[in-house]
């Protein structure tokens, strides 16, 4: 029974600021003055974090549960960030404006492209700049090697939109959802987490890498709800949700032409796997796998 009144409950609340944000949206299409579209991107904004503090207030009042949040205090909302993550479950979503709502500027997630004709929910990600990806799979671009890269150049465009407003570009490196057969699939050498993808975050840090101030490493554990996070939120039985914090700083790991520059490609690559490995353990101790949970190395973080 919780089930269905929390999802329509949050259903309710989506429906309530995606059809405000659209009233919005349609002065942003009809009236393409830049001034006047940033105004209109930061009250959107706004709109969401709303939206999202009452998402985190409902699913507070309906569910016990224990979060366990260490890291990030040094965050600010008028900053520039670049936010990596793993990624388990629609939660995640949840999660992450739930922790960050009041600690860094709006997140924008980069979309499928199916989601842009969702009615009221596809205009208000476009009301706010949310970047809309179409991918194709392996196939088709066997068939059409002129579509390679097209998702990279959407990163440049919604990159070059960002420059404008305090932003935090979120990225789930690993491209999908975590599951035990896309680990096998993919030959995961990670216990819990699926191989790192890098032209996206490769693309991102390339087009805004100088306006970063850093990049945000989350790690996000539902160490007592891993197989159904999401329907286990919205039922009232999730138990504890664990979120550690790191910030990494933008330095010479991370900034330089990962298309044209060989030596770059494979340190950031390094750096990255490196990243991941350390995410790996850390996950291993949180599930109590082997591994005792461990600190970010301080090599790899700024003081948070």
């Amino acid at each position: 029974m919780l089930l269905y009144l929390n999802a329509f409950l949050v259903c309710l609340n989506t429906a309530f600021w995606s059809v405000l944000i659209c009233c919005f949206a349609l002065i942003k299409m009809l009236l393409p003055i830049p001034a006047l579209q940033r105004c209109v991107t930061r009250l959107c904004n706004g709109m969401m974090w709303a939206w999202a503090t009452g998402n985190h207030k409902l699913l507070s009042f309906t569910s016990d549960v224990e979060w366990d949040i260490q890291g990030g205090e040094t965050l600010k909302k008028d900053g520039w960030y670049l936010l990596i993550c793993n990624h388990l479950s629609w939660t995640d979503i949840v999660v992450i404006f739930s922790v960050f709502r009041n600690r860094i500027p709006m997140a924008k997630f980069f979309l499928k492209q199916q989601l842009l004709y969702v009615p009221f929910l596809g205009m208000a990600c476009w009301a706010v700049d949310m970047p809309f990806m179409k991918r194709y799979s392996r196939e088709y671009l066997l068939k059409h090697p002129e579509k390679r890269g097209s998702d990279l150049e959407t990163t440049r465009k919604s990159c070059e939109r960002f420059r404008y407003t305090p932003t935090t570009v979120v990225n789930f490196v690993e491209g999908t959802r975590f599951t035990d057969d896309k680990k096998c699939q993919t030959r995961s050498p990670y216990n819990n987490l699926l191989p790192p993808k890098t032209g996206g975050i490769a693309y991102t840090l390339g087009a805004m890498g100088d306006q970063f101030d850093a990049i945000i490493n989350v790690t996000l554990a539902y160490p007592d709800n891993r197989h159904l996070p999401f329907r286990d939120l919205l039922s009232g039985k999730m138990k504890k949700i664990v979120v550690r914090i790191d910030t990494l700083p933008v330095d010479e790991n991370v900034k330089g032409d990962y298309f044209n520059d060989k030596v770059f490609k494979r340190r950031f690559h390094q750096w990255l796997n490196d990243v991941w490995e350390e995410k790996d353990v850390r996950l291993d101790g949180i599930y109590g796998d082997e591994q005792p949970e461990v600190e970010i190395p301080e090599r790899r973080k700024t003081a948070v």
